[in-house]
């Protein structure tokens, strides 16, 4: 008997909404120099798609910021001033991300057709959910609401764990992980579907790797764009995406070839960390 996909779970900033992944990075900078501490955009990008708390962690572990702190407070970072930067991070972050809900183009008319295929839609976000209350609603507006949202710190762990994916399930009902397909924009996202046995789909140009707006990119000539496309493609690639694709508008046409794949009696192999 060959083995149906049942649901499809997304990312929202850089996958679904937000191209280019802009709403946290301007809060991150801003964070940061509350605390006297200067933050590129570059270091605000390098851990995005982890919860927010992970996030902040990782750049504080970054060696140049770890310094900068070391220098500026008299000791290295610890949980406290984890704790600190998040405090700040969280209300600024609830102020600004509905100036970045914009749904990426194509985004609702291909979830349409997923759900005309019967597939459920599911999503997974690096966001808390105070900062979703915000989103969700703008997102509803423009013709995008997912069957289910597990946010960043409503279980014990999140992103690159399986964690999030094994909520998706349960509020979905499906299985196996071989029926549901995840898309994602970040390393961690594409981590947290193969952590849990998924197919996934890496997306490139309207994501985090590239960080342009859609102006910004379709004003490239194919020859400036392409090795952006490649370079956001390999770090994907890197982390086990099975498929790499622009934008979701592209992925009517992957999940068909998935479709193939599980006719023909194949299934994703799942990446489990130490």
């Amino acid at each position: 008997m060959t083995l149906p996909l049942k649901a499809v779970v997304f990312d929202w900033a850089g996958t679904m909404i937000d191209y280019g992944s802009f709403a946290p990075m301007g809060v991150f900078v801003e964070a940061f120099a509350r605390f006297g501490i200067d933050v590129s955009i570059a270091e605000a990008r390098e851990p995005m798609g982890r919860p927010k708390w992970d996030h902040i962690a990782a750049m504080l572990a970054q060696p140049r910021i770890h310094a900068a702190w070391a220098t500026a407070h008299g000791h290295a970072p610890g949980e406290s001033d984890i704790r600190a930067i998040y405090d700040v991070f969280v209300p600024m972050n609830e102020e600004v991300v509905g100036d970045f809900c914009t749904l990426v183009p194509g985004a609702a008319e291909m979830v349409a057709g997923l759900r005309a295929r019967g597939l459920k839609i599911g999503s997974t976000t690096g966001y808390t959910r105070s900062i979703m209350d915000r989103v969700l609603p703008l997102a509803a507006a423009q013709g995008y609401a997912p069957d289910n949202l597990v946010c960043a710190g409503d279980l014990p762990a999140g992103r690159p764990t399986p964690m999030n994916m094994y909520k998706c399930f349960l509020d979905l009902g499906v299985w196996p992980a071989a029926s549901v397909v995840k898309v994602d924009d970040t390393a961690v996202g594409i981590d947290e579907g193969r952590e849990a046995g998924c197919w996934t789909v890496g997306v490139t140009l309207s994501g985090n790797e590239v960080g342009l707006t859609p102006e910004a990119v379709a004003a490239m000539l194919p020859a400036e764009l392409a090795p952006l496309r490649d370079r956001a493609a390999a770090v994907l690639r890197a982390r086990g995406a099975d498929y790499v694709i622009d934008t979701v508008a592209d992925l009517p046409a992957v999940l068909s070839q998935i479709e193939a794949r599980l006719a023909a009696g194949e299934t994703p192999v799942p990446r489990h960390m130490p």
